[in-house]
């Protein structure tokens, strides 16, 4: 994927130095964002596995020590509260998810948790979240590990397998951490104590990561078609308009909050709004009202200027507004082209 979004178009105007150096440093090294601000929270206990399968869209249950998924948890019509990462580890369950999600999660953990034998942690403040984004990324890792005598070099091998969620424990800097496997290709997320993470920072640093900052992570996820919370996604969004059925959902499981509207449209319907792509004639503020003939059929949700692609944006559009429609934006004399994901 990365190689296919590093093939330039038109360089874009508008863009700062800073922003091209870092997106290049993301599609062709290894970029390095602090995003220990991620709202984070554990569940310990014998039925923290049990009483999660019934609240989320994946299956916990068949998580072992080492696994985790990607899900959401919705309101009894199928609706998304927010999404979250589930990491399985030998003493406790490890939740992040966008700080947005955060109180709701914690929310229907307390209130659904009564009778099953769960213990809800805070964790936000007491632990920091680095990712490191790029083909290098692993190659950074395996450079920043301390390998005892004896053990696998850091080569590449003591390093979780690439597969997304699997995660292991190694030391950098000498602290403890935990590497996970990213869905970005060959990228990787680096979980250890608040009070470790700015020399973790560091070691990566001198491994070869290159720090970058928000803005051009951003321009890296629309360009991959990756719809985020908060953002893209809200309490009126189904997985399956999102496109988020195939990772997010699990279709064997038992039943969970939600399940019957998410089935039910999965197997008997098919959804009124899809997640696309839009190239954008100008660059359009998020909100923006995009008309198909006149007919509203979506707002822009997501809205950056590539360096290689200019601007582009994502939106959740009626079906009828499928690729190559070319849209209008109320009250604006740009216009917008419906695209396939990712760009």
């Amino acid at each position: 994927m990365l190689e296919d979004m590093a093939q330039p178009s038109a360089p874009a105007t508008g863009v700062s130095p800073r922003l091209t150096t870092e997106h290049e440093t993301l599609l062709q090294r290894c970029g390095l964002l602090d995003r220990s601000d991620r709202g984070k929270l554990a569940l310990t206990g014998s039925g923290a596995a049990e009483f999660l399968n019934g609240q989320v869209t994946n299956d916990v249950l068949s998580l072992s020590p080492g696994e985790g998924c990607y899900a959401a948890f919705l309101t009894h019509k199928g609706k998304m509260l927010g999404d979250l990462r589930i990491l399985a580890t030998e003493s406790e369950l490890l939740l992040d998810t966008e700080r947005v999600a955060l109180q709701p999660l914690f929310d229907m953990i307390r209130r659904f948790k009564i009778g099953y034998d769960v213990e809800l942690h805070k964790r936000t403040l007491e632990r920091g979240l680095i990712s490191l984004i790029g083909p290098t990324a692993r190659a950074v890792i395996a450079a920043a590990i301390e390998v005892a005598p004896g053990s696998a070099d850091a080569d590449g091998s003591g390093l979780p397998e690439p597969s997304e969620h699997s995660h292991l424990t190694a030391q950098i800097a000498g602290a403890k951490a935990l590497l996970i496997s990213t869905a970005a290709p060959e990228g990787m997320d680096v979980l250890c104590d608040s009070s470790d993470t700015e020399r973790v920072i560091e070691a990566l640093l001198s491994a070869g990561a290159e720090r970058v900052e928000q803005d051009a992570v951003e321009v890296v996820r629309v360009e991959a078609g990756t719809p985020r919370y908060g953002t893209d996604l809200d309490d009126s969004v189904i997985p399956e308009e999102a496109g988020l059925n195939e990772r997010a959902v699990s279709f064997t499981k038992g039943c969970y909050v939600g399940q019957e509207t998410v089935a039910r449209l999965h197997y008997k319907g098919k959804p009124n709004r899809h997640l696309r792509g839009l190239r954008l004639s100008a660059p359009l503020d998020p909100g923006a009202e995009l008309r198909l003939d006149g007919r509203l059929v979506g707002h822009l949700t997501s809205s950056v200027i590539s360096p290689t692609r200019g601007p582009i944006g994502l939106a959740l559009l009626r079906k009828e507004a499928g690729p190559t429609a070319s849209l209008s934006v109320a009250e604006e004399t740009a216009t917008a082209e419906v695209v396939g994901l990712p760009f």
